[in-house]
Parts: structure tokens; sequence; C-alpha cells
């Protein structure tokens, strides 16, 4: 795809530019990994980032001075491994979990409250063939992706769980998944907690991504006044104002953002 062919449509189908002449220096910029980075895989672990993809990332991250954050479901372990030598500021675990561009960690919420739910769900998952628990200490991500008929059984079986348990969480819907995971944080609030610190602080928030779960990314930035960008194809309501078609669109346009020195 040509790069300098790439253009943001607004989610109404409009192509557009958003921002005007606003210099990429002058945005922060806030990305999902899986669906936007990254084509999603049947299993977490099988995904790999192409050098290429590292290589402008990097790109991006000197010309922003720093103001490039990975906002992910998956934790930051699982991100700096997957995006290794890079080190990037990341919040992960839906925001449960974020390192700040000093290099400091913050979590939010205690991984103890999921203990009573952790055996039940390891077995269901295991009677269930084609179901994947994923355990990321601080949330269970419960997969279907391979077994899509055993959706409606596994999301009453952790909404019983949820029920029962009388703790403080709440159920994620995601492409496939139901993850479970304590109130309170989400992509939303580390974006906005991001743009509350250096390198961020006083830039334009931009945030891509593609799933349910980017919805609390998309608000935040609209309500700071910058730029919320959904990653698929029309037709899904959301929160996101303006689209890109899929995950080469993505890379596309970040190639161009890369090298554009005059406007996004």
């Amino acid at each position: 795809m040509d790069s300098a062919s790439v253009t943001l449509k607004s989610t109404s189908g409009e192509a557009m530019n958003p921002t005007g002449p606003l210099p990429p220096e002058h945005c922060a910029l806030f990305l999902d990994v899986d669906g936007t980075l990254l084509p999603i895989a049947p299993r977490p672990q099988d995904v790999r980032v192409p050098p290429l993809l590292l290589s402008l990332l990097a790109n991006i991250q000197n010309r922003l001075e720093g103001a490039l954050a990975l906002v992910s479901g998956r934790c930051l372990d699982e991100l700096d491994a997957l995006f290794s030598p890079l080190h990037l500021s990341a919040a992960g675990v839906h925001g449960l979990e974020r390192r700040k561009a000093a290099g400091d960690i913050a979590t939010d919420g205690p991984a103890d409250v999921l203990k009573p739910l952790r055996q039940p769900l390891a077995g269901f998952a295991e009677a269930h063939p084609g179901l994947l628990l994923e355990d990321k200490g601080l949330a269970m991500a419960l997969h279907f992706r391979q077994a899509p008929e055993l959706e409606d059984e596994a999301e009453r079986m952790v909404a019983t769980l949820l029920r029962d348990s009388g703790a403080a969480l709440e159920l994620k819907r995601g492409k496939m998944v139901l993850e479970v995971k304590p109130k309170g944080a989400n992509k939303g609030t580390a974006v906005a907690a991001f743009m509350e610190e250096p390198p961020f602080y006083g830039r334009v928030p931009i945030f891509v991504g593609d799933d349910v779960t980017d919805e609390d990314g998309f608000e935040a930035v609209n309500r700071l006044g910058g730029l919320s960008v959904k990653v698929g194809a029309a037709g899904a309501a959301t929160k996101a104002a303006y689209r890109l078609h899929d995950e080469a669109a993505v890379h596309a346009w970040l190639t161009s953002f890369s090298a554009d020195r005059t406007q996004v």
C-alpha cells in the first residue's frame, strides 16, 4: 500500500484531514497492539512483530521525543518481549499497569481479587476443547476464537462467577475473548494519566484501536481534543471520529506520519 495515499476518513466515510496543519511533533501517539498494529492470531503467543514495524516505531518514538505509548490488553512483560529491543512507554492489561516515560511502573488493582476465579475458569477451559485461558496476573482472559460455538456458554459461566464472587470485578468483551479484571482502570484512564506527564503533556493525543475495549481510549482523546481512530471496516457503532481499514492501513498511515514534515 502506498503510504502517501493513506488518508484518515471520518467514521461517516468522508476522507478528510482532521487536524489541519498540525505538525506530528505536536502530537502524542497511543497505539493498541492486537488488531491495530498486528493481526489477531488464533493464540496470543503466536503473534510476531515484523522488523520493519520495529524500525518504524523507533523512528516515531524519536520524532515525538518519546511521546509514543502502546496501550494494550497484554501485560507489560509480553509487550516488552514482542517489541524488543524497543522499550516503549506502555499501558498493559487495559490500563491496570502502566510504565511511564521515566521507566517507573504504576499498577491499579490487587491480583489476589481474582484468586477465587482462577480454579473455576481453568477447569471450565480444560473441560471445553478450543477454549484458551490466559492468566495476566491482574486479569483473566478466556479466548474462544477456536471454539466460537462456546461463546454463550462461556459468557454465562463468567457472569455467574462474577455475580457469586461479590468482588469489584468487571467483564470486558473483546474480539472472541471474555476478560475479567478489577473495576476502575481502563485504556481511557491510562491515556489521561500519560497526558498529565512529560513528554505527553501539552500535546494533541491520537489514539488508534480496533476493539470495543478501545472505546474508553477513544472517549478520552475526544474529551482532550485529540484524534480517535478506529481500525476496521465501517459499520459497528464507535466513539471514534476517524477510521483506518485494517492493520496494513495503520502501518501505511504511520509511515506517512513518520515522514510528513508538515502535518498529520
